[in-house]
Order: C-alpha cells, then structure tokens, then sequence
C-alpha cells in the first residue's frame, strides 16, 4: 500500500514533468511560428553538426597539399571537377575541407568569448545594480572608460603585446566587449531591486548574496541570453577580422578569417577563396542573430497568449 504521504510527492512529480512539457511544447510552437527563428535554428544546428562531425564530413585532411592541383575552381566552372567541389586554394588544399573545419575555430571563439564577457559583466551588472551608491559609481565610470576606447584599437594592442593565438583571443574578446552586458543587467537590477519580493528577502534575512543569486539572477537571466546570442555574432565576425589581419588564428590552425586574407590575393583569379569563407561567416552570423530574435520572442510575456 501507498500512503498519502508517499503520493503527494509523486503527483507534484507528474505535474512538473506536464509543465516541463507544456514548456518544450510552447517553446517549439514559437519556433514554428517564427520564421527567422526557424530559419536560424536549421542554420546552426547544420553549423554545429559540422562542426562536431567535421573528420567525418571533411573529404580531405584540410592540410593536405595537392601541388598537381593548386588553384582549382569550382566543379561547375571550366577546368572544375567533382574531386574538389569548391575548388583548391593556393597550396593545392581541398577549399571545402578547410571550410568545414573552419567552423570549428568560430564556435569555439565565439562560444568562449561571450561566456568570458558575459560573467565580468553579469557579475559587475549584479553588483553595481544591487549596492548602488559609490560603488555603482565606480562600476559606471569603469564602463564609460572601456566604452571611450575603441573595441578594435584596444584589441590590436592587447594582441599586439602578448602575441596573437586560440586562448588570447578568446580573452580579449571577453574583456573588450563586457561593458554592454553590465549595463543591461544593471539597469534591469536597479528596477528588480525595489520588487516586494526582494524586500520580503532582505525582510527575513536573506544574505545579499544569496538575493542576487535566487532572486535577481533569474530574474535577468533571459535578457543576458537573449543578449549573449546577438553578441556570439559579432564576436564571429571580430575573429574572422582580426585573423583577417594576422593577428588572430595563426596557422596551421584553419580559421575562416585567415581564408579570407589569403584569398584576397587571387581575388582576380580565382574569386572563391575569398567568397567562400566569406558567404561562411555571413551564414552563420545571420543563424545567430535569427535565434536571437527567437529567444526574444520565447522570454517576452506577451508571447505567453499564443
């Protein structure tokens, strides 16, 4: 036999697992509804699985020379063929191979990053929002600095002095672009802040802490995700400059910025080194910035009436 006492717990068990989902449900209607979100979601989810799959979906080793076969074009354009469906670059490389591995480096750039940015400036958004006075103050100002400096400026030099690579990049792109993080979420702890329920907390003797942890961090969460996607973007196109440059992804590690700066130089002869990568980056920037607007939408409240 079950007692009353064994069956409460299993009957709010069942109820979280229906409102789990009805949540996945809703969820997925508002990606069926959203036609850029539907877009953005097919997007990156080709991305992502080329990326985790690449040795499997790559035709060639991306560092393998073919001599006999440098400059290859395209299989649909005269001289092309079905060996090297985009073509070979300079050294004889499959463009394809390269492309597909390429797609590494930019998620994991641009994945690490954000999560660099977003912890300085969800933590300094946190604090400065919820203790205000000379503190907020200090914060602000700290913000207004890094905002007077130029994000591309402030890059190359740090880059410049410790030497361009993988780990650098990732935390030069995290502390340059924290500043936006910090302000939204300030600005939404400031209003979150002077709520009954943080009241009721400090009322009864809730730790600071453990308020900006279990009350305003939930609270916040949605904005910096939704913010963290659109900035996971721009941050791709950052790498891409900066190995554009050479002082980003050095080689022989394949990044689609250092794609394109070598093939700037066979723009006349054999445009798709360049256009290759480049239609890459502009792919997988526009699956971003369209699950961004897909996150949007699943954390507006009007959207709970649909």
């Amino acid at each position: 036999m079950i007692s009353s006492e064994q069956a409460v717990p299993a009957s709010r068990l069942i109820q979280k697992n229906k409102k789990e989902n009805h949540r996945i449900f809703f969820w997925f209607r508002l990606l069926l509804k959203s036609k850029t979100g539907t877009i953005g979601f097919v997007i990156m989810s080709i991305v992502i699985f080329t990326a985790l799959f690449a040795p499997w979906l790559a035709p060639y080793d991306p560092s393998e020379q073919h001599i006999t076969d440098m400059l290859a074009p395209p299989f649909w354009l005269d001289g092309g063929s079905m060996q090297y469906v985009l073509g070979t670059d300079n050294l004889g490389r499959d463009l394809l191979s390269r492309i597909i591995y390429g797609s590494q480096v930019s998620l994991v750039v641009g994945l690490f990053a954000i999560i660099v940015a977003g912890a300085i400036g969800l933590s300094i958004g946190l604090i400065a929002g919820y203790y205000g006075g000379w503190l907020d103050n200090v914060f602000m100002r700290l913000v207004d600095s890094f905002l007077a400096i130029p994000n591309i400026l402030f890059t190359l030099v740090i880059l410049k002095v410790t030497g361009p690579g993988m780990f650098t990049l990732i935390v030069v792109l995290g502390v340059t672009n924290w500043v936006v993080y910090a302000r939204v979420i300030r600005s939404e702890v400031l209003s979150l802040k002077e709520r009954e329920f943080v009241r009721a907390a400090k009322s009864i003797g809730v730790r600071d802490g453990m308020i900006m942890i279990r009350h305003l961090l939930p609270n916040v969460f949605s904005s910096f995700c939704v913010l963290g996607t659109l900035s996971m973007a721009t941050t791709i196109i950052s790498e891409a400059s900066l190995s554009f440059l050479g002082l980003g992804i050095q080689p022989p590690t394949i990044s689609w910025g250092g794609m394109l700066s070598t093939g700037r130089e066979y723009l006349a002869t054999n445009w798709g080194l360049a256009t290759f990568p480049g239609i890459a980056i502009t792919i997988t920037t526009l699956g971003i910035i369209f699950l961004g607007d897909w996150l949007r939408d699943i954390f507006d409240p009007r959207s709970q009436d649909i």
